[in-house]
């Protein structure tokens, strides 16, 4: 391996989005790199802490059991299945998440009252994500 060979990993490696890299070589030529990447830590952990749901202790929560669309009500007309400020019972249907082409009632898992409606109707959701807060 040339010198110019090796010159021009590192500079790959400055350039790239990798943290680290390891390379060995036949001839027994052992390279291993990390990137002192401070302000990129600082900034995931930020960026991280933006995205986290905060939710208070006294809150139920009723997440989305699976990936899909959120529907709110039985049909664009309809009524919403509940309301801010509404009481449910364990059991009662919240919502639908549409799941290919599947409408899958979620129930909630509390009795309780509805605090916070997470998503709109026809908004994506991810597994696990928080649908409703109950109190």
């Amino acid at each position: 391996m040339e010198y110019s060979d090796i010159k021009k990993i590192i500079e790959d490696m400055g350039n790239s989005n990798l943290d680290n890299l390891e390379i060995e070589f036949p001839d027994g030529l052992k390279i291993k790199m990390e990137k002192n990447n401070k302000e990129k830590a600082v900034e995931k952990v930020a960026q991280t802490e933006k995205n986290e749901v905060k939710v208070e202790e006294n809150y139920k929560i009723i997440k989305a059991p699976m990936v899909g669309t959120f529907y709110g009500s039985s049909s664009p007309k309809a009524e919403p299945f509940v309301k801010i400020g509404d009481k449910v019972k364990k059991g009662q249907v919240v919502c639908i998440v549409e799941a290919m082409k599947l409408m899958n009632e979620v129930e909630s898992e509390f009795d309780g009252e509805i605090v916070e409606i997470c998503k709109k109707d026809e908004e994506m959701v991810e597994y696990g994500e928080i649908l409703f807060k109950i109190k």
